[in-house]
């Protein structure tokens, strides 16, 4: 019933999700059979209006709508949506964002609506990866929402992730040969060891093995003059030199991409049945409620669907 739909959940009810996805769908004004909002008619309501009627498939929500508010409700909402939007098994999945805190708070222990995902539709050994993309200009995370000092990296997991990624770009983007970057983990890629000993102990041999099984990747490149070069021709509208940089850890990939495509950053989920995308940021709290939120990174959230 929904394979060709888009399902949009709302996210967080006090943050800005409904107010950016009711904008966004206003301002694309998609074809009525081509989405399905799982939210509250409510939290709609209080937000704003929708010109198009689309399917709304109704969460329970009986608290009251308090902008800028962290509460268990809200993150029972937010999970509950993400639940049912994996159920209904639909074409492709774009949300709004949650708080994770809010989250906690409603005994749903997960670190991110990445992992909710990867617990509802994993199967066959199947791992969420976190793709960010702004056109081609594309960063991959080998690890996700972590403390900086728990950053911690396996030769085998790497392998497995940039194995999966290749998949990825074969199969879901028809490119037959994709050419990634690997950046170090550690400054100036490790320096030989002097720096940081994860290149040499690691990264190098994955690579090596990577490379014996068909993928085109660098060995570990410094980070800061990679991102430089894919800035700079991200912005000048050139081909950039590489389909896809990979990332060690959370800030190292997200401040480059961020800083340099802004809000049309999409956050993508791969290596799951369903693609599922977001708007790069988060729930804006201190801005919700106040009809100011920028719709943009919901466009070009579910543009990335169509």
């Amino acid at each position: 019933m929904y394979q060709d739909k888009i399902a949009i959940t709302t996210g967080d009810p006090d943050g800005i999700g409904a107010e950016v996805t009711i904008k966004a769908l206003n301002r694309l004004d998609l074809p009525l059979e081509k989405v399905v909002i799982i939210s509250n008619s409510k939290i709609l309501d209080y937000y704003g209006h929708l010109n198009t009627p689309y399917e709304i498939i109704q969460i329970p929500y009986d608290a009251d709508i308090c902008p800028g508010e962290v509460k268990a409700e809200c993150g029972e909402f937010s999970f509950l949506s993400l639940k049912k939007a994996c159920e209904i098994r639909p074409a492709a999945i774009v949300t709004s964002p949650v708080a994770k805190n809010a989250l906690n708070l409603a005994g749903h222990l997960f670190s991110g609506q990445t992992e909710v995902l990867e617990y509802f539709l994993a199967h066959d050994g199947q791992k969420a990866e976190m793709l960010f993309a702004a056109a081609d200009f594309r960063v991959l995370l080998l690890t996700r929402h972590c403390a900086l000092k728990d950053v911690s990296l396996t030769q085998e997991a790497v392998i497995r992730k940039i194995t999966n990624l290749r998949e990825f770009f074969i199969h879901k983007l028809d490119i037959p040969n994709p050419k990634f970057a690997l950046c170090g983990f550690n400054p100036h890629a490790g320096e030989s060891g002097i720096l940081g000993k994860e290149e040499l102990d690691i990264l190098v041999p994955a690579v090596n093995e990577l490379r014996k099984n068909g993928v085109n990747i660098t060995l570990p490149l410094p980070a800061d003059t990679l991102f430089v070069n894919a800035a700079n021709a991200y912005h000048s509208h050139k081909k950039l030199p590489f389909d896809c940089y990979i990332a060690n850890y959370h800030d190292q990939g997200l401040i480059p991409i961020k800083t340099t495509a802004g809000s049309k950053t999409v956050n993508m989920t791969i290596g799951l049945d369903i693609i599922r995308t977001s708007p790069g940021h988060g729930t804006a709290f201190d801005i919700a409620g106040k009809n100011i939120a920028d719709e943009e990174g919901m466009i070009s959230a579910i543009k990335a669907v169509l």
